[in-house]
């Protein structure tokens, strides 16, 4: 295993985050936050929500498309970007078991990170696995090269980027591309307004809590006290930028204390805290920002009523 990532280059970035977002206007947080144990747990549970689609919806892609994907793409090594737990990957190691020999996860959690390494290691005993903890939006320049890869980020986290954020991060990729090499990412895309915000605020209030959760992961982790079922969660399709933004509404005038952070920070009454945004794309604007990065949309496939796109880019000629 390779780390370009400690606990203490974390604790510096939730540090960082965490003031930034809270002294800006307006106040937001970063989506990566949700992540702790059961922030995991939640989103595990959100994908198996009814009314959200966007993971049942990318593994119907790529099971029906993944042999074509290795015929396309003939490819020694898969490195994917932020791997998680890796059940929609073995679809892709299945497929790509005529030439694939490496297989390159890449996290921000190292135990977790391990866990599932050693069990691909183990169901897949020809495979060289070399898992890497980093964070993909920092240390791509550090990542494995060599072999022909076909670098995957799957599950439509591209969308969570703001566009020249995105833009920015398609073109370091682009730039540790060599020739032959591909990339394939999820991508979900424009429908009914209703059937978008469904997918952030369910019945079941499940996404309300995953919400939340990024308030207990400051109030564990930097000593806040943040009385987390004091904000509302909101969810709310963005027509102009054509994302869904997740949000919490404070709900009366409150004062938050940060003990790690020395800071005391004042919420009216209403005042809404930016924590996500979920971009949805036309085919147009995916070839356009891949352009800009130097990138070409060789294939776009999409499920059977068309909600997701599995985009699969190389370097431009």
């Amino acid at each position: 295993m390779d780390r370009f990532l400690t606990a203490d280059d974390l604790e510096k970035a939730l540090r960082q985050d965490v003031m930034d977002g809270l002294t800006g206007e307006p106040k937001t947080l970063p989506a990566k936050w949700f992540y702790d144990e059961r922030g995991s747990a939640l989103f595990e549970d959100i994908t198996r929500l009814p009314e959200y689609y966007p993971t049942r919806a990318e593994r119907a892609i790529l099971a029906e498309r993944a042999p074509e994907i290795a015929i396309a793409t003939r490819v020694d090594t898969l490195l994917e970007l932020g791997a998680g737990s890796g059940e929609k990957t073995r679809i892709l190691l299945d497929a790509l078991g005529g030439t694939l020999s490496d297989y390159v996860p890449v996290d921000v959690s190292g135990d977790f990170l391990i866990a599932a390494a050693d069990q691909i290691a183990h169901d897949y005993p020809a495979l060289t696995v070399r898992a890497v903890v980093a964070d993909y939006e920092q240390h791509l320049d550090l990542l494995p090269t060599g072999g022909k890869r076909l670098i995957a980020f799957l599950g439509g986290t591209i969308g969570n980027m703001l566009p020249a954020q995105r833009i920015h991060f398609l073109q370091g990729l682009r730039e540790t591309m060599a020739p032959g090499d591909t990339l394939l990412f999820g991508a979900d895309l424009i429908k009914e307004e209703d059937r978008l915000v469904r997918a952030y605020d369910d019945s079941f209030g499940v996404t309300a809590e995953f919400n939340r959760n990024v308030l207990r992961v400051i109030n564990s982790r930097l000593g806040g006290d943040f009385v987390a079922e004091a904000y509302e969660h909101v969810a709310v399709w963005d027509a102009q930028n054509e994302w869904v933004e997740m949000r919490l509404r404070s709900a009366a005038d409150q004062t938050v204390r940060i003990e790690a952070l020395d800071l005391t920070v004042r919420f009216a009454e209403g005042e809404e805290m930016r924590t996500e945004i979920s971009s949805k794309f036309r085919e147009e604007r995916l070839r356009a920002e891949l352009g800009a990065a130097a990138l070409t949309l060789d294939r776009c496939w999409t499920d059977a009523a068309g909600d997701f796109a599995l985009v699969l880019a190389g370097p431009a000629a």
